[in-house]
């Protein structure tokens, strides 16, 4: 190969390289990991260091193979620091076989039954006047409203999250990430 193919090639290749390094970093990272739209939220959450206690939950619950279906959903996916902010031994308590029940309706009030960017969930809020309600595939109505440039979100129990992250693109649906768990009324 004489010297102009060569650089040629190095320099195709060097482009490749640099093409498809900025192509990774247009994805969203959470909890230090890469989240690819083209897999579903169950595969990108296993990744996140700041979902272990949620994904855990998931699998105790048995809702893995629900969230790693079709959708689309819009999961509101609580932190582990979240997860601690609940009283001492409760995340423990719900992890048992017997509680199963009670935290598959605790994390299903997390999850929306289609996919809902923040500009849209957003629009809801202003046509509502500053408050939207939205309801879970728990049975529980969520309520959103703005402070400032952030989404909140108040549960049934007067609990008070904010959208840490938003629009974290799955193949079936949306993550948007937040820092306090919702509760039903139970």
């Amino acid at each position: 190969m004489n010297a102009s193919r060569m650089v040629k090639a190095a320099m195709a290749t060097a482009f490749l390289a640099l093409s498809s390094g900025m192509a990774l970093a247009e994805n969203p990272m959470v909890g230090g990991a890469e989240m690819f739209p083209e897999k579903n939220i169950v595969e990108n959450a296993v990744n996140s260091k700041d979902h272990t206690t949620l994904v855990a939950a998931v699998q105790a619950a048995g809702l893995a193979e629900t969230l790693s279906g079709a959708g689309p959903f819009t999961v509101f996916a609580p932190t582990n620091e979240a997860f601690a902010k609940l009283p001492a031994g409760t995340v423990e308590n719900l992890l048992k076989p017997e509680n199963k029940e009670t935290l598959a309706k605790i994390l299903t009030c997390h999850v929306v039954g289609k996919e809902v960017m923040s500009d849209a969930l957003g629009g809801m809020i202003k046509d509502d006047g500053g408050k939207h309600p939205v309801p879970t595939l728990g049975g529980c109505t969520l309520t959103a409203s703005y402070e400032g440039d952030k989404i909140l979100l108040t549960d049934e129990m007067g609990n008070v999250a904010t959208v840490t992250q938003a629009d974290v693109k799955q193949s079936n649906g949306v993550i948007h990430v937040i820092d306090t768990v919702m509760l039903p009324k139970m």
